[in-house]
Formats: C-alpha cells, structure tokens, sequence
C-alpha cells in the first residue's frame, strides 16, 4: 500500500470516529438532565441497533453492486449532518427518537463502508489494518477530551460539534481511494441486492458460533456505552468524558499490539480473552467508588483497549479471513448487524429497563446491582464461546 493512501484511510477513520464520539458516549448524560427516563435513554441509544441492522440491506443493495463505496460513504455523511444539527434542537423524547434513528440509519452503514474502503487497499489487512483502525481510537479520544474540557458532556453543543465534522468527512470521502461495486458476472438476484450471500459463511461451525458469540458479547457492551459517563458523573468523577478517554488510549497500544498477538495467541484466545475482559470491567465497576477504590474504576475504563480489540477489531478480521472477496462488503455489513445491530439493540432496551428498575426516588441509582447484571452476561457468552469454538488452521 501507497504511503499516500495510508494516510488518506487513517485521516478518514479519525473522522469517522470523532463524529460517533462527538455524541455517542455522552448522549446519555444530556438526555437524563433534559428529563428523559432510563427508558427514553435506552431507546435513543438503540436507534444505533436499528441503524446496524438497516446497514447490510443498504451496503448490499448500494455499495457492493452498484455504486462506488467512497460516493455512497460521502452522501450519508453530508445528509447526516444536517440531520445532527436539528438532532441538537429537540428536547421531546418522541421526536428525538425518530430523529435520531434517521440519522443513525445513515451513520451506521459508513462504518461497514469504511472496513470495505480500507481492506480493499490492503494485501495482508491482520498487519496493515491494526495501523490505519487506531486513528478511529485517536479520533473518539479528541473528541472525548473537547467534550470533557470544554464540559459539553450535558450540552446540545455536542451534536452540532459532530454536525459540523461530518460535513467535512462527507467531502473527503469524494477524495478517498476508488472502491467500485464489484461484477457479479450475471444478473443479480434478490439474494445478491439484499447480501444474503455472506449467510453462505454459517455453513462454517466456527462462523456459526462465533457470530452467536459476537451477539451474546453484544448485550452487555449496550450497559457501557449507555450508561458508563452518567454514572461516572452520578458519584462525582470530575471530567468523565476527558477520563473515559483512558480507555481509547489503552485501545491504541492493544491495537497496534494486535499483530503480535496474532502470532502468539491465534484467533480463539484473542476473542475469549476480550470477552473475559467485559466481565472484569463489570465487576470492577460494581466494586468500585470514587474515593479509596477509585482505581477500579480507571482499571475498568482502561480495559477497554482489550475489551474492544481483541473481540471486536479481532471479529472484523476474523470475518475478512473467513469471507469469499466477492462478499467481504457483505460480511462485514454482517458482523455489523449482528454486534452493533441485534445485540446491542437487544442490550439498549434491556439496560433502560434495569437502570429504570434500579432508579431510587431521589433520582439516584443502585449502580452496583445495574453493572453486575451485565457481568453475569458477559460470563455466559465466554463460557459458550470456550467450549464450542474451534479455530480453524487455514481460513477460507
């Protein structure tokens, strides 16, 4: 790969991710001050789900058939942003939750796209992509410290922040490597423009489980990214956006440390090891307070790093390996509805509800009882995955 292409993919990513982090990891501090109820919190956050689970339909029927991925990935990202900037002018629950579930039918296929974009640059993505993905960490952190140094965490100012970045990636995307929509050599069926080709991949009982994985793993991440800054703000940690940002720093090193492990560990202790890692996040975050025991909470925000790469990042290379190139886009959109689509939608509506239940009269919460359930979640997926995968020598 070009040293001018590199860098056009890193740039991309960075953009991709500040926008998502402009708002995504905070949303849930501003709703809750605006008035919004665990239950309306949830179900804001899993518009994501729906946007997740929309995306193989758009990338499907869009992306891998018939236009150029880069032009498709620029058009949703200029929409978007308008989209983002009225997002940050409401204050009904129902109409934000329809808003923004536009907006995240929009956002969401862009991230599939941008895996595409990339990996069809790359001749072995296991050691090239680990370098171009961590700008999408190095993104997210920016993003994060602006939000917590300028304390915009309970701000509408962090939507239009994000409006104003994805117009910008929108026209860089016009700029970006060509992908063009790969020939199928004959007429394309139903089963073509809606991707159903990468269900092909189930015949694989290694796939197979580890996309039931990917969905159990996928339920308890919604408690995290819901609900971990308004509780880090609830029991008084200063700046928790700029701190949760520890975590994306940990991500980093973990990425850029992902080929090594490759050779060492092998896929299946990679993604059980990232999995094992929810659990302890959980726990530490049960256990912990921001007095004597505050350094279980930094340990719980910094094993993100493992938490996210080695099952996450680890999956979506899992998935290029395992996918024919004629369907990769298709996989990839795959693993995208099944993690941030079925399973964390699954895990929004499911950590509303719990926050709801645990929710005291004065507006406080019983936090230790809201983060063990997640855990125990967490222990179930590692347990099914430990005993049932069997990694293969030779990917497809």
């Amino acid at each position: 790969m070009k040293k001018s292409i590199r860098y056009q993919l890193m740039i991309m990513m960075f953009l991709e991710f500040f926008v998502w982090g402009c708002w995504y990891a905070t949303m849930g501090t501003y709703l809750s001050k605006i008035g919004f109820s665990g239950l309306e919190v949830g179900a804001a956050f899993s518009t994501v789900s729906w946007g997740a689970i929309l995306s193989p339909f758009i990338i499907g029927m869009i992306a891998d058939r018939y236009f150029a991925a880069e032009k498709v990935k620029a058009v949703m990202h200029i929409a978007g942003a308008g989209v983002l900037w009225y997002l940050s002018t409401i204050l009904d629950p129902t109409a934000f939750f329809w808003t923004i579930l536009v907006y995240t039918i929009m956002y969401m296929p862009t991230i599939a796209l941008a895996n595409t974009i990339s990996f069809n640059q790359m001749e072995k993505p296991e050691k090239e992509f680990p370098l171009i993905r961590v700008l999408g960490t190095i993104g997210w952190i920016v993003a994060g410290l602006i939000l917590g140094f300028m304390k915009l965490e309970d701000s509408h100012i962090q939507f239009q922040l994000a409006a104003g970045m994805s117009l910008v990636l929108g026209i860089y995307c016009f700029f970006l490597p060509p992908t063009p929509p790969k020939p199928l050599g004959k007429k394309p069926t139903i089963s073509d423009i809606l991707g159903l080709d990468a269900l092909e991949l189930f015949k694989s009982r290694s796939f197979t489980i580890f996309i039931i994985c990917s969905l159990l793993i996928s339920i308890p991440l919604a408690f995290y990214y819901a609900w971990a800054n308004p509780f880090l703000n609830e029991i008084g940690m200063q700046n928790a956006a700029g701190k949760m940002t520890l975590g994306q720093a940990s991500e980093i090193l973990f990425m850029l440390l992902l080929p090594l492990f490759f050779a060492r560990l092998g896929v299946k202790k990679m993604l059980l090891i990232g999995m094992v890692a929810w659990l302890l996040r959980y726990l530490l975050f049960a256990y912990g307070n921001n007095e004597e025991l505050v350094w279980m909470l930094y340990s719980g925000i910094i094993l993100h790093g493992i938490c996210y790469d080695f099952f996450f990042v680890t999956g979506q290379i899992y998935v290029d390996n395992a996918a024919p190139k004629e369907i990769q886009a298709s996989a990839q959109g795959l693993i995208t509805i099944i993690t941030y689509g079925v399973g964390m939608l699954i895990g929004s509506l499911a950590s509303g509800w719990v926050v709801n239940q645990y929710t005291l009269s004065d507006n406080t919460h019983l936090w230790q009882t809201i983060w063990l359930i997640p855990a125990g979640m967490a222990v179930v997926a590692a347990i099914v995955f430990m005993i049932m995968f069997r990694e293969e020598k030779s990917p497809t």
